[in-house]
């Protein structure tokens, strides 16, 4: 069945999610892409590191595209510098993490193919980020939850 153009729209997902100091901001999920992509906005305030393990993906590839600042992707130990307009794939199977080691905030747009990622983990992870209240959170459950979203933490140091 084609797609009528009544069901095409600028933004569809529209939602923002917040994880801490960072913001995930949806533009197309799956659901809105057939399944082919899934893409938001990841905005990391300056100094920020990410607080969840590194992980990788088994069942898609992730591209970073720098939009604003500086994020240095850590992409199977080799660290990566993306800058507004630079555009980085993460193969299936690479262990990777994100920091935001510089002086301004960076925005980065994400591209999920095939859209096996969604706003429903972003909103999982930040559940047990408001649970923490403040403090670490519990890396035991944000384990669980990547894995019940296709990502598989890495080990601590990876």
């Amino acid at each position: 069945m084609i797609q009528s153009t009544t069901d095409v729209a600028i933004n569809p997902a529209d939602e923002t999610i917040r994880l801490g100091p960072l913001g995930i901001r949806f533009l197309v999920t799956g659901d809105d892409a057939r399944g082919s992509a899934a893409v938001f906005e990841c905005t990391v305030p300056a100094g920020e590191k990410l607080r969840a393990p590194a992980h990788r993906h088994d069942a898609y590839e992730e591209t970073v595209y720098g939009l604003a600042g500086v994020l240095t992707w850590t992409v199977d130990g080799r660290p990566i510098e993306v800058a507004p307009g630079q555009a980085l794939c993460i193969p299936r199977g690479a262990v990777h993490r994100f920091d935001n080691l510089g002086d301004q905030d960076a925005t980065a747009l994400v591209i999920a193919s095939p859209a096996l990622i969604g706003p429903a983990y972003f909103r999982e992870v930040a559940a047990a980020m408001a649970a923490a209240a403040g403090g670490p959170p519990d890396q035991a459950r944000l384990a669980e939850i990547m894995r019940r979203h296709g990502l598989t933490p890495a080990p601590p140091g990876a």
